[in-house]
């Protein structure tokens, strides 16, 4: 039995655990509602906990996952997710192997997020369940390094796994044929869910998301999380990507330094980001919420996939799982 089988969802269709509370509980559980499969991004213990639950709750009982970012992620993080009823856990940004044990034995069916031949066979190798084939087209913070068609069918040819879902470029019912034609057991969508009116990013956010005509990929927004993430321009990257997308060399060096911060409380990271200005380029990877100061949406990362181009409206997530899953 595959994967998505096992999982049991009505759709082949997963929203993307979009991690600091853009992907919460309202939205995962109405995307589970609605017959897909609804990630609460990983958030504070305690709070992850109680989003996990009113996820489920909105579900209607139906299956949620969480998404861990592995730097970040502590045991009391893995202890929620136990208590929780989620049975479905992606692991985004790393591999650990102790972590999937650990997960497994509570039950969890382990997604790792990869974007090369190498990781996907490090994954598949270190016990995980399947795996999430991310592309460089997809928004947020970047494994992938080809379009991920093409690593869809480079990473299925090395391990001939059939437990692949694809991460990036969908949008539309024909994105998501296109994905399963080329051999994808779902597919998963970020800017699509982020889109959604149950979303807790902020409105002025979602806005200028709507409005955007290019996405790059960059480094500016790394202080804690030295990672390459794709984003939407806003005053922040106008002042400091016109020379180089990825930011000031010197930035980007003081960045690398502070990879250790990954290992204070997630909170101290959400108070950093209210502090945050385009004056200075100091910039963590949190993103704007709903209830933040609108002027944050100019100083904080705005991630976003290449899908933004494509999308015109926030339109209410149980809408977004029936256009990708192409049903009336």
């Amino acid at each position: 039995m595959g994967v998505i089988d096992r999982i049991g969802i009505e759709h082949p269709v997963v929203q993307a655990g979009m991690g600091g509370g853009i992907a919460a509980g309202m939205l995962a559980g109405a995307v589970s509602a609605a017959g897909g499969l609804g990630t609460v991004g990983i958030l504070p213990p305690k709070k992850f906990e109680n989003e996990l639950d009113l996820a489920y709750e909105q579900s209607g009982g139906r299956p949620i996952a969480a998404n861990l970012l592995v730097p970040f992620t502590t045991r009391a993080h893995v202890e929620a997710i136990a208590r929780s009823k989620a049975r479905v856990v992606t692991l985004h940004g790393g591999f650990d192997s102790r972590l999937v044990e650990q997960l497994q034995e509570d039950q969890a069916c382990v997604l790792a997020t990869v974007g090369t031949v190498d990781e996907a066979r490090q994954a598949l190798a270190g016990g995980a369940d399947g795996l999430v084939v991310q592309g460089i087209e997809a928004g947020g913070h970047l494994v992938g390094v080809e379009p991920a068609l093409e690593a869809l069918r480079r990473i299925h040819d090395a391990t001939r796994s059939n437990d692949l879902l694809v991460a990036g470029g969908i949008a539309t019912a024909a994105d998501s044929r296109q994905a399963l034609e080329a051999g994808a057991a779902a597919v998963v969508a970020g800017t699509r869910f982020l889109l959604t009116a149950e979303c807790g990013a902020h409105e002025a956010y979602k806005q200028r998301v709507i409005a955007a005509d290019r996405t790059f990929e960059t480094m500016l927004f790394s202080m804690g999380w030295p990672m390459r993430h794709r984003v939407i321009p806003n005053a922040a990257t106008d002042r400091w990507c016109r020379d180089d997308p990825h930011g000031p060399r010197a930035i980007r060096r003081l960045a690398s330094l502070t990879s250790g911060m990954r290992h204070l409380p997630m909170t101290i990271a959400d108070r950093f980001a209210m502090t945050q200005t385009p004056a200075i380029p100091f910039f963590g990877p949190a993103a704007p919420l709903a209830g933040m100061p609108e002027r944050l949406v100019d100083a904080t990362a705005l991630y976003a996939g290449e899908t933004a181009l494509r999308i015109q409206s926030v339109v209410p997530a149980a809408v977004a799982v029936r256009e990708l899953a192409g049903v009336p």
